[in-house]
């Protein structure tokens, strides 16, 4: 009788979990499926009085109307986006590799001082960063350039990327760097051959995090960039609410458009991080 409520109170539990699970989903989902139906209707079903979950006429056109350059010049703004996320979010984990290598496996006067002020700059809200960034942008003469715009995403992640890759490293054995010492190899070395295939996962997960601040960037964007043909995606989608094309099926095929990058990256970055969990433990 008792292992019988006992299986009753399990059952019970997993279909709660699930039903919640459920619900979670159907609340956080919901509003993408409505932009995604909303991007299939005519121009004139996504404004009316009594709108429907689904299109009464299902139309393509918003797509191929994002594609064209008399409209929405979406290809150039990708461009802009993808070189300055990539770009940004490659060299916030190449400067917070040996960043955190030296926080982490080093000893030196003040290390202590440093990893307690990493997220200083946190404390400030991003508006208040505008003024110092902009001075030092114009002074070197890189304002309405994608240069300005990935140093900028820099100086917003690589905090975050030198204390999360911290934490990875200091996960790893000392012994191993003692040994890799003993067979020659020098801290360059030691980086490149242990530390970064041990830490594969947390390189992965910075590389993510950087991305997506640069992807979706606006604030930054829209002070440092005057010409159209410098935009981001972010700048471009709100520039086309200013337009005599500002319509709603339209908006939102280009805002499922943008998105597209980002779940690609999560779902080659979920292999890398499993691949280098498993790596590591083998290795370690």
């Amino acid at each position: 009788m008792a292992m019988a409520n006992t299986r009753r109170k399990k059952i019970g539990k997993k279909i709660a979990f699930y039903v919640s699970l459920i619900a979670l989903l159907f609340v956080s989902l919901f509003p993408f499926f409505i932009m995604l139906m909303t991007s299939f209707k005519t121009s004139k079903e996504a404004v009316a009085t009594n709108p429907t979950m689904l299109p009464k006429e299902w139309t393509f056109q918003h797509y191929v109307d994002i594609f064209n350059p008399d409209i929405f010049p979406y290809l150039t703004y990708f461009k802009n986006s993808l070189t300055v996320a990539l770009t940004a979010a490659s060299l916030a984990v190449l400067i917070g590799i040996f960043g955190a290598y030296a926080l982490s496996k080093l000893k030196f006067i003040g290390r202590v001082t440093i990893n307690a002020s990493f997220y200083t700059v946190y404390m400030f809200s991003g508006i208040l960063l505008v003024v110092p960034l902009f001075k030092i942008i114009s002074g070197l003469g890189l304002y309405d350039t994608r240069t300005s715009l990935i140093i900028t995403m820099i100086v917003q992640t690589l905090p975050t990327a030198i204390f999360m890759l911290k934490s990875y490293f200091d996960t790893i054995p000392e012994d191993l760097e003692e040994a890799a010492m003993i067979d020659g190899l020098n801290r360059i070395q030691i980086i490149f051959y242990i530390i970064i295939p041990l830490a594969i996962s947390g390189i992965v997960s910075v590389f993510v995090y950087s991305f997506m601040v640069a992807w979706n960037d606006y604030l930054f964007a829209s002070i440092f960039l005057s010409d159209s043909e410098n935009f981001t995606l972010p700048i471009g989608l709100n520039s086309l609410f200013s337009t005599p094309d500002y319509i709603w099926g339209r908006m939102m095929a280009a805002s499922l458009v943008t998105a597209i990058p980002v779940v690609f990256m999560y779902s080659i970055s979920e292999h890398f991080i499993k691949g280098g969990a498993t790596d590591g433990g083998v290795k370690g």
